[in-house]
């Protein structure tokens, strides 16, 4: 150590003191000041350290540093000129830094002792051997569990040569060849049986450095592997269960590091698990507190905090638990709730305006996608019907998109805040659909006691009503809905006096109403009712050019349904989506894309050509069909070779679903009934039917 003497005991003499006996960093032999009762040769005569009005003897006596603290130049010659050799003269401004940099090397080795420390107790904390050599296959690292198995002092195993401490070893080996050898059986001299793997350690230029060894008790491992293979299904269905939670779910270790995220703490974070995987609870936070480190610290559950979270700073509401297994504290789990989800609903019930709504619109005339000319026509024409309460007829082929249009109407008229209702008319029997759209009184079809339940009529007054599948009507209902539309009011089944309403009604229908007129299955006098406002919503392959914004839309809509991160569809995928028909419209579109990016490799960000191989051959399919179907004999009339060409297309499909009725009304966008009538029609009844 470097021994110092002090000239000047003021104020500076008297601060690099203390400091410099603070730190220890150098030896001070004396101080030196003409004014005996100066407060720095004060402090040194009570740290028992030399203080003197004279320099002169005190400079020669083995002194490596002299620290001038007057700022006299007059002294500093002195002091040059009386030097030895071997003596530095330093100013009290440099002697000031060498303090600093004393201090910080003092509180740097502290650290280092202490990080030193921690990686020793997690390395003893252990529950396998691990020894460590350096290039000269020196012992570097011996931690607890290697001198409990071995039963060799892990005091006197660092600087021993490998195979005097373990003869059997085989690490030296592995520096020379470099390679990992893992899961080897070894018997340690004591005869205990190991199961160990070796590999080299290896910096980032590809340096060697020595090589590792970790390993356990045979026996231990062989329980090890009945218990991970007994527990297996259990972690695999647990962690299915968390992946299928819609809820945003994290979980720490008792030391706090993430160990487990799903899906949805992903879509709401923004965080993946790289960078949440084995990093502290706080990693996750962008302001307030982490709740996993409190409940780890109190052991007790904590709910409703707020704080922000992610790059995004995403405000949520956290509810933290502690994991205790057998009365030890295992981590914590923590699920997270979207702020702005909550307020949003908040917001909806609010302004619902305490009614109880049966189905709430969420679509507007900004959800509907349209660039060519034929759906900017056809979104105008909506507009307009928006302003007015006239019934609207929405015609249109199946997955067109006419419930979309039907919400976006309601949400811009003035009857927004007020219910809007749907009903499928081809789905329930006559006299369910008539109870369930009029109402009627408990007690009309049993012998209980009579009471008013309103129908959907009276549950959407001053709202709208959509009539979907209205050309599946039975004639019988026909002539209630036109009283409906004539004379605005209904009468309940079981009733006789009418009820007045105020309920704007919307129609959809895919079929040919014009043709169910001309076969007397639809009255003329509803038809001409609902046809006042006319809108035909075109099939998409008449608007391909509103395949790539709608593709645009349905990733957005699908990344977020299956948090996927999926960013654009390629060229050649996008060639082969414009060159199918698409039977099923926007809905079979959405479909398909949600089978592509459910099918895609979780790396994949980019919709590609090979993604959709089975479009193409479908299209080829069909066109193929329709070149056989529409074939004209000249003893046919035009109607003669629609109704020859419907019934092959139903027999197809029939045969492609197994006569499955259902699958195949389905696929061919059409009612049930409407099916089992034109079954019947063309004769195209089977056993197998189901």
């Amino acid at each position: 150590m470097q021994r110092v003497l002090i000239v000047g005991a003021g104020q500076d003499g008297t601060a690099l003191l203390k400091r410099m006996v603070k730190t220890n960093f150098m030896e001070v032999v004396a101080i030196v000041d003409k004014d005996e009762s100066a407060q720095g040769m004060k402090l040194a005569r009570k740290l028992g350290i030399v203080a003197s009005v004279q320099w002169k003897s005190l400079i020669k006596n083995d002194i490596n540093i002299v620290i001038e603290t007057t700022g006299s130049d007059e002294v500093m010659d002195q002091l040059q000129q009386e030097k030895s050799p071997n003596t530095a003269i330093v100013p009290g401004t440099v002697a000031c830094f060498l303090a600093d940099l004393g201090e910080e090397k003092q509180m740097v080795m502290t650290r280092l002792k202490e990080k030193m420390n921690k990686q020793q107790t997690i390395l003893d904390s252990m529950n396998e051997g691990m020894i460590a050599i350096d290039i000269n296959e020196k012992i570097i690292l011996f931690n607890r569990e290697a001198e409990e198995l071995t039963g060799f002092p892990r005091e006197k195993a660092i600087g021993l040569m490998i195979n005097e401490v373990v003869a059997s070893s085989k690490l030296a080996r592995t520096l020379t060849t470099r390679e990992v050898e893992t899961n080897q059986e070894q018997v340690l001299e004591n005869g205990l049986k190991i199961i160990t793997t070796r590999l080299p350690m290896i910096d980032e230029s590809g340096k060697l450095l020595g090589a590792l060894a970790h390993f356990k008790d045979r026996a231990d491992v062989v329980n090890l592997a009945e218990e991970v293979t007994n527990l297996k299904d259990i972690q695999f269905m647990l962690e299915a269960i968390i992946e299928s939670s819609e809820e945003a779910i994290s979980v720490v270790d008792e030391e706090g590091l993430g160990l487990l995220i799903n899906r949805a703490y992903t879509k709401l974070t923004g965080l993946n698990e790289n960078q949440i995987i084995g990093k502290p609870a706080t990693a996750d936070i962008s302001e307030g507190e982490s709740m996993h480190m409190k409940v780890l610290q109190t052991r007790r559950e904590v709910r409703g905090v707020r704080m922000k979270v992610g790059p995004a700073n995403r405000e949520v509401i956290v509810n933290v638990s502690p994991l205790i297994v057998n009365g030890k504290l295992k981590g914590s789990v923590g699920v997270i709730q979207d702020m702005s989800e909550i307020e949003k609903l908040t917001t909806k019930l609010n302004r619902a305006r305490q009614i109880i709504r049966t189905l709430e619109t969420k679509y507007s005339f900004e959800d509907i996608i349209g660039v060519s000319e034929e759906m900017k026509m056809v979104i105008e024409q909506a507009k307009l019907a928006a302003k007015t309460s006239a019934t609207v007829l929405l015609r249109g082929e199946f997955g067109t998109g006419k419930e979309l249009f039907a919400q976006a109407i309601h949400n811009a008229s003035d009857r927004k805040y007020n219910k809007f209702i749907r009903v499928n008319c081809a789905v329930k029997s006559e006299d369910l659909l008539e109870r369930e759209l009029f109402g009627y009184e408990e007690g009309a079809f049993t012998e209980t006691n009579r009471g008013v339940r309103k129908g959907l009529f009276e549950e959407a007054n001053n709202g709208t009503i959509l009539l979907d599948e209205i050309g599946e009507l039975s004639v019988n209902m026909q002539v209630k809905i036109l009283r409906v539309l004539q004379r605005n009011e209904i009468v309940r089944v079981g009733e006789k006096n009418p009820v007045p309403i105020n309920v704007r009604v919307i129609a959809a229908t895919n079929v040919n109403i014009e043709k169910e007129m001309s076969e007397g299955s639809f009255r003329e006098d509803l038809y001409y009712r609902l046809n006042r406002y006319p809108i035909s919503i075109p099939p998409l392959r008449d608007r391909k050019e509103d395949i790539p914004p709608l593709c645009e839309r349905l990733i957005q809509k699908l990344n977020q349904d299956y948090g996927r991160n999926i960013e654009t569809i390629k060229p050649d995928a996008m060639e082969r989506l414009l060159q199918y028909d698409w039977s099923g419209n926007v809905r079979e579109l959405e479909n398909v894309l949600g089978k592509v990016i459910i099918s895609m490799e979780l790396h994949e960000k980019k919709i590609e050509g090979k993604h959709i191989p089975l479009l193409q051959r479908q299209t080829k399919e069909r066109n193929t069909q329709e070149n056989n179907h529409f074939v004209h004999n000249d003893d046919e009339t035009l109607a003669d070779v629609v109704e020859r060409v419907e019934a092959e297309v139903i027999k197809q499909s029939l045969e492609v679903h197994e006569y499955n009725r259902t699958q195949t009304a389905k696929a061919l966008g059409i009612s049930l009934r409407s099916l089992y009538y034109k079954m019947e029609k063309y004769q195209l009844a089977n056993n197998s039917m189901k």
